[in-house]
């Protein structure tokens, strides 16, 4: 498996992983953290792409998953405000809306390890609900650090950060 940027013609194929991960998530016990709101919407993820934060994680020409990476001091303004402690102090990566096609298995840990190779200090939120989620960060070596708000629901989210 590959990361690389995405390309624009790459937006449907993306969309299409989105809204299968809304589905899995349903079906896994977590409808609200994306199903409520049809998270993420179209037009933010066309942004991600025009900015070169959209990445997708390939095998040939087969797109199996996709995720926004941010990095650089303080960025991603949400976790300026967290009730608990980020452990760590400087620049930091991020990864949102990270989603998989269901195709193979490890996707996400592909991804998650990727960004985390690229900044030493990866920084993550999910839903309560999101069991597999929370699984997977404890499982990368991610340590909880409290709660996080973001602006596109009501819904608290627990933040981890990997050192």
């Amino acid at each position: 498996m590959n990361i690389r940027k995405t390309r624009p013609e790459e937006l449907d194929a993306v969309m299409s992983i989105y809204a299968h991960a809304r589905t899995f998530m349903a079906e896994h016990g977590n409808p609200r953290q994306w199903g409520a709101t049809n998270w993420p919407p179209r037009p933010l993820v066309e942004e991600d792409i025009c900015l070169g934060r959209s990445y997708v994680c390939t095998e040939g020409e087969n797109i199996l998953g996709v995720f926004c990476f941010l990095h650089g001091e303080a960025v991603d303004p949400c976790y300026n405000e967290i009730d608990g402690e980020w452990p760590g102090h400087g620049p930091y990566g991020v990864v949102h809306r990270i989603a998989s096609s269901g195709e193979k298995k490890g996707v996400g840990t592909k991804c998650i390890t990727w960004a985390h190779d690229q900044c030493g200090d990866l920084r993550m939120d999910t839903h309560g609900d999101n069991l597999p989620m929370q699984s997977l960060l404890r499982k990368l070596g991610f340590q909880y650090c409290g709660i996080i708000h973001v602006e596109e629901d009501d819904d608290p989210r627990l933040a981890f950060e990997w050192l």
